[in-house]
């Protein structure tokens, strides 16, 4: 594997779901020390690393929504489920000698950081990795829009999202055995098919800032790496 990034500073967004590992819920501990284990291989690599972290393993506020509850009381919960996700990756990341910083949309200044996008600018020139968590702060827009917006608020060079399969299809791979993999797509194609790879607003304000986002499956060992440095397997979407 080379050692050159095509990219210098990058926003990773791991869902929530994919911090399950093999378990039905919650976090498996091992899965998620394998992941603290490949964002230390991309920082060796001399990347500076946000990450956006879901809560989907533990709550999500549209299930909720569809089950009576209230969407913005469902929304909140699901965030204060991000945070609890934060703090296992941070957590995860200090066990293999990485420095990180948990800043929550929502104050809750005895857990954690609130953002204030200076001091993560200052956590970033410090080397530390910086887990953003509840999402916007905001009922009604997914930590995808989240990953977004804190990717063009800390001038990432490229947003990455950490998923089950290695990039985006033209169906669900999982049902169809024909679904075909995309090597590239442009947002518009994202947009105009209908695609699932990120909520509208996120795809939106990633075309807006002009910055590329790169699909890769998680699961695959140094995928992460390997989609930094342009090997392996995903797909690039680009304006």
């Amino acid at each position: 594997m080379t050692s050159d990034p095509k990219f210098r500073r990058l926003l990773v967004k791991l869902s929530g779901e994919a911090l399950m590992g093999d378990r039905q819920y919650g976090i498996d501990p091992t899965f998620l020390a394998r992941v603290a284990s490949e964002i230390r291989q991309v920082m060796e690599l001399g990347c500076e690393i946000c990450l956006v972290v879901g809560g989907g393993n533990i709550f999500r506020g549209v299930s909720g929504a569809a089950q009576g509850l209230d969407r913005v009381t469902g929304d909140h919960m699901g965030m204060l489920a991000t945070v609890i996700n934060a703090l296992a990756v941070k957590s995860a990341l200090l066990a293999e000698g990485v420095d990180a910083r948990v800043q929550s949309a929502i104050p809750m200044e005895a857990i954690c950081e609130t953002f204030v996008r200076a001091r993560a600018q200052r956590h970033l020139d410090k080397g530390r990795v910086i887990v953003f968590a509840a999402g916007t702060g905001n009922p009604y827009f997914t930590t995808d829009t989240a990953a977004a917006l804190r990717a063009a608020e800390m001038g990432c060079d490229a947003m990455f999202k950490a998923t089950k399969v290695d990039g985006v299809y033209d169906a669900d791979p999982a049902t169809n055995p024909d679904a075909q993999r995309f090597e590239t797509l442009t947002y518009d194609m994202v947009i105009e098919r209908e695609l699932k790879v990120m909520d509208l607003t996120a795809i939106t304000l990633a075309k807006d800032n002009n910055f590329p986002l790169i699909v890769f499956n998680l699961n695959d060992a140094g995928a992460m790496a390997n989609a930094v440095t342009g090997q392996g397997t995903s797909t690039l979407v680009t304006r």
